[in-house]
């Protein structure tokens, strides 16, 4: 006879599924659109821009933490946006070790393209359930991910 424990695990491994099955979906149809947008831009930029829209000027670290890419990576995906004259490193001034990250104009101008996309996709994702209910989810989530820490 399986424990409650045992079952408390597997529903959280199912849920972990569904939530990484939901992102890839999710995924695919945001690429999708950003390449009938602009083939050069990937998922990943855009997350990025997505970031800084919300945060902008947060350094590299924080980047790396809230989106879990390792900084390496990071660093990757910053220098092809700088390039592309999507964002700009600034230095910090309190820490000069830790530049800062600011959208460009045009940087800007690609998010309030492709956002509004993304809410659409999500929106579609909710639709019939309650907010109510995907308040709960979001909560169980974060607790879960807490967990985790």
């Amino acid at each position: 006879m399986p424990s409650k424990q045992n079952n408390i695990s597997e529903l959280a491994f199912e849920l972990g599924l569904a939530m990484g099955e939901m992102k890839s979906r999710l995924r695919q149809k945001i690429q999708s659109r950003i390449n009938e947008y602009d083939p050069d831009l990937s998922f990943e930029l855009i997350e990025i821009l997505g970031l800084l829209w919300r945060n902008d000027g947060i350094n590299q670290q924080e980047i790396s933490n809230t989106i879990s890419k390792d900084k390496s990576s990071i660093t990757y995906l910053i220098n092809s946006l700088v390039k592309k004259g999507l964002v700009e490193r600034l230095e910090n001034k309190n820490d000069r070790r830790h530049k800062q990250i600011f959208l460009s104009i045009k940087g800007r101008e690609i998010v309030e393209t492709v956002y509004p996309w993304a809410l659409e996709l999500y929106k579609k994702a909710a639709d019939h359930i309650p907010e109510d209910e995907i308040r709960k989810a979001l909560l169980l989530v974060k607790k879960m991910t807490t967990n985790l820490e």
